[in-house]
């Protein structure tokens, strides 16, 4: 409950933001065009994320037929999820990793790398499963585009700051206009960061119920983010607006827990999943 109130005030912080950014370049008038770019880039979004981001990285559709595995295990855990059998998508690609996409849970794709398929043995790729569908059940994917949305639509607004700094109903003035195209972004970025992580550790909660077995999650995070570390992932990094869409953060230069990153360190991530696997105690396999 509380991580969902603290998202949603984060997600009014960040449309606050940018009315604000669009009243101080163009008054009344530039909040409401501000407004309208928001509400139709909101709306495309909504309606066509998914495509875009499977399209982006050239994502397979698979069925039982041609993976017999994946697919049976996501229906599985779907099941226990209480949410409705999603698309599942291969990416053929050597990083190993996984991310969840779609407008709401009757909409929705999970997509794996070939990568993460070839290193995760069955209880770890469940685990990475459990996640990706604990973001569909929180409606985390919806969440994300959105934040990402806005995070853009503000940035595109500072970069056009110049073009407004000599107009009559800018407050600001030059060296205010100047201020404004550093610090807004810069601001919609902390915003973004910090729903995305705390989504990552609310997903790693709710994943590891889904599974029941969170140390099958804390093994696999463990492993992709070395393989992360050492394999590129060249699509997210001609577009880095899509790393917040992984499990593990796929871009080159990670670091801990820091102030841009936009995962939470794998490191804290393990040591709570371990914590809740003592609290479990699962007594025997469900799997088996």
């Amino acid at each position: 409950m509380f991580s969902h109130l603290r998202t949603g005030l984060l997600l009014a912080a960040m449309t606050g933001l940018f009315l604000a950014v669009g009243f101080l370049l163009g008054g009344q008038t530039g909040m409401l065009i501000a407004l309208v770019v928001a509400i139709g880039m909101n709306g495309f979004a909504y309606w066509n994320s998914d495509k875009l981001v499977l399209r982006m990285y050239q994502a397979r559709e698979v069925d039982e037929r041609t993976a017999p595995t994946l697919v049976p295990l996501v229906r599985t855990l779907s099941r226990q999820a209480g949410l409705p059998m999603p698309r599942v998508y291969v990416v053929e690609m050597a990083q190993p990793n996984a991310f969840a996409t779609g407008r709401n849970p009757a909409n929705a794709a999970v997509a794996v790398t070939s990568g993460l398929l070839r290193l995760l043995s069955q209880e770890e790729v469940a685990g990475v499963l459990a996640h990706e569908l604990a973001h569909i059940r929180n409606r985390d994917t919806l969440t994300m585009t959105v934040t990402a949305t806005l995070a853009g639509a503000i940035s595109m607004l500072a970069n056009f700051a110049l073009f407004f700094g000599g107009n009559r109903n800018n407050p600001l003035g030059i060296i205010g206009t100047i201020a404004l195209m550093i610090l807004a972004p810069l601001g919609a970025m902390l915003v973004q960061m910090a729903i995305s992580r705390g989504r990552e550790y609310e997903a790693d909660r709710v994943g590891g119920e889904i599974c029941g077995r969170p140390e099958w999650l804390a093994s696999a995070l463990t492993r992709l983010e070395q393989g992360a570390r050492n394999i590129e992932n060249p699509i997210a990094e001609r577009n880095p607006a899509s790393a917040n869409l992984f499990i593990v953060h796929p871009l080159s230069g990670r670091g801990a827990d820091n102030l841009f990153a936009t995962h939470p360190s794998t490191t804290n991530r393990v040591a709570r999943l371990r914590e809740m696997a003592m609290r479990l105690r699962p007594s025997g396999n469900p799997w088996a």
